[in-house]
């Protein structure tokens, strides 16, 4: 059966993992965000404080990061002792499914925050913005989009964890030994950029549903409704085209494939280092 790291483990190097990456790498996220925002690049922003948001990421990735691998872990370790061998790939994209929708509960209130502080105008801090928008929508207002998170989330890692998990088994058969953390952080960087890329229509309509708002300092989408992922896809592609749907893909698999190295790596040596 595959070994799988204890829960303490998947807590601490899911943290570390998680926490390491955003911080490493948020100009990239923020660039990212700007360039898919309605607006546009250089009204939300440009290349300026591209730092903006990085309280909320930081406060944020820890507990997505440790949720995540907990339950993928925990998945993959209960369903991998009911199927064989050749079901894997299946327990590994269930497993990263349940771990996504899982970490959703905290990412989405922080990409919210982090994602109107990055895209925006607005003078307000974290603090600030989230006491305004809890006064404003209520709980319900920082689950804006939770929708469109998971229909992004989910998609993206049912492609980048059974492929690391495949890329990583393949070395392994080569080389004929256990594949080293460095090894493992090269399959996460190649399996994150794939999916990336094929997810970047989500991703940008993710964006755009969190950025609406009735507040005259926020870009809307179209009408004071929130609109659904496939109405977002929709709009964009009638006025902005492939183009569109596809705004931000550069940065987004640039952020994410080099994000897989720092993130599987860090990963993978640390559950090497408490094993």
């Amino acid at each position: 059966m595959e070994k799988v790291p204890p829960f303490s483990t998947s807590i601490i190097a899911g943290g570390a993992a998680g926490l390491t990456v955003d911080l490493s790498l948020f100009p990239l996220d923020t660039i990212k965000t700007r360039l898919q925002s309605q607006q546009g690049f250089w009204k939300s922003g440009g290349f300026k404080n591209v730092y903006r948001g990085i309280v909320p990421a930081a406060a944020g990735s820890v507990p997505c990061a440790s949720l995540f691998f907990c339950t993928y872990n925990t998945c993959k370790n209960n369903l991998g002792c009911l199927v064989g061998k050749d079901f894997k790939p299946i327990v590994h994209l269930l497993s990263a499914s349940a771990g996504e929708v899982v970490a959703c509960s905290v990412r989405v209130p922080v990409e919210i925050v982090k994602q109107r502080l990055q895209a925006t105008a607005t003078k307000k801090s974290a603090a600030q913005l989230t006491i305004k928008l809890w006064q404003d929508e209520g709980i319900l207002g920082f689950y804006r989009g939770l929708g469109s998170t998971i229909l992004r989330e989910v998609p993206f890692s049912c492609l980048q964890f059974p492929l690391w998990e495949i890329l990583k088994t393949k070395w392994q058969e080569r080389s004929g030994r256990p594949t080293a953390p460095w090894e493992g952080a090269v399959c996460g960087a190649i399996a994150g950029g794939f999916s990336a890329a094929l997810t970047t229509p989500l991703d940008v309509a993710k964006t755009r549903i969190m950025l609406f708002t009735k507040s005259p300092d926020i870009p809307r989408l179209s009408s004071n409704k929130i609109p659904t992922v496939a109405e977002t896809l929709g709009i964009i592609y009638r006025g902005e085209g492939i183009r569109g749907l596809f705004a931000g893909v550069t940065p987004r698999v640039t952020w994410i494939t080099i994000g897989g190295v720092v993130f599987f790596g860090v990963y993978e040596y640390t559950v090497d280092a408490l094993s």
